[in-house]
Parts: structure tokens; C-alpha cells; sequence
């Protein structure tokens, strides 16, 4: 079994911090992982994506050609990587920042207005968590109590932050149910 998943945003939206929960918490999990990360040109405010693929077996190629799932978190990103998903895949899209136009039809999408969200909850910058929530129910390998112990290793310096990103997680997932 695999996920392969691509996640995409801004520099400065988490898109990193994303693929390196999943991929912790594949580690916890002792499943085979893959993570790569992209940049573009700056630091904050440039294009960012990372690909994770999680699997129960060895992984043969680190490329994900077509994607289980993504995570993109503005219009550009949708723009760039909607296409990448397999037919029947899962594209989770922040809707606060990417309106959809001709979506596909062969794919779930999900719009979530996950800044908004991520605003009442008095945090912007957990808006990736909440789609990362979002996300959870459709993964193969990695469940909510996996993230929380990924989220536990990657807060441990900062512990205050891990109650809000838990309860972004759980926006999320109530929001797709």
C-alpha cells in the first residue's frame, strides 16, 4: 500500500512543515517515506512544494508521476499540480486563497476555506493544518493519532503550539464529514 502526496502553497504557508509531518509520521509508523522539498527563488512569498510518498514495501522511484492526494494552498499552486492527481484521487484546496474554475470531474475535490478557519481559531499560519485535517480521512497509512505523535516530535521546542495545530487538524476533519 502507498500514499504518494504533493503538497504546494506560498513560501511561508507551512508547505514544508507539512511534508515533514507526514513524513514523521511515517517514520513512527516504520513505513518506507520519501520527502522532497522545492523552493522557489525567495524565501517567504516564493512558490514552495514537496512531494511525500508513504508506503508499506520498498519505494522504487522517489517521482510522483500522478498523486493519491494534494494539499494546495493558493491559485497558483492549484494551477500547477490539479493535474497531477490520479483519477480518483483527493485534492484538498484552501478556498480562502484559490477559487476553482472548470474543476475535474474525475478527482474529489475538496474546498475548504481553511484560512478563514485557521483565523477563528486566532492563528492565520495553522491554515495548513486545518487541509492537512482535510486530507487525514483519505490517506492509506497515516492516521490522527500518528500525526499527533509526529506533531509531538516536530513542537517539542515550542509545546504551546501543539494544542492549536491539533485543533486545526480537527477543523479539518469535521469539516469533510
Amino acid at each position: 500500500m502507498m500514499d504518494k502526496v504533493i503538497l504546494a502553497g506560498f513560501g511561508g504557508q507551512g508547505v514544508m512543515f507539512l511534508g515533514k509531518l507526514l513524513a514523521y509520521a511515517g517514520m513512527g509508523s516504520d513505513l518506507e517515506l520519501c520527502w522532497i522539498p522545492s523552493y522557489g527563488p525567495e524565501m517567504r512569498g516564493g512558490t514552495a512544494n514537496c512531494s511525500v510518498i508513504l508506503s508499506d514495501e520498498e519505494i522504487h522511484s522517489p517521482v510522483i508521476d500522478k498523486a493519491d492526494g494534494a494539499i494546495v494552498l493558493n491559485k497558483p499552486a492549484y494551477e500547477k499540480f490539479s493535474s497531477r492527481i490520479k483519477p480518483g484521487g483527493v485534492l484538498i484546496v484552501n478556498s480562502s486563497l484559490a477559487k476553482i474554475e472548470n474543476p475535474r470531474t474525475d478527482i474529489k475535490i475538496v474546498e475548504i476555506p481553511a484560512t478563514e478557519i485557521a483565523n477563528e481559531l486566532g492563528n492565520s499560519s495553522i491554515a495548513n493544518m486545518v487541509c492537512l485535517g482535510a486530507l487525514i480521512p483519505s490517506l492509506n497509512l497515516v492516521d490522527l493519532p500518528k500525526i499527533e505523535k509526529a506533531i509531538k516530535k516536530l513542537t517539542s521546542k515550542r509545546p504551546e503550539t501543539f494544542d492549536s495545530n491539533l485543533n486545526a487538524i480537527n477543523k479539518g476533519i469535521e469539516f469533510v464529514k
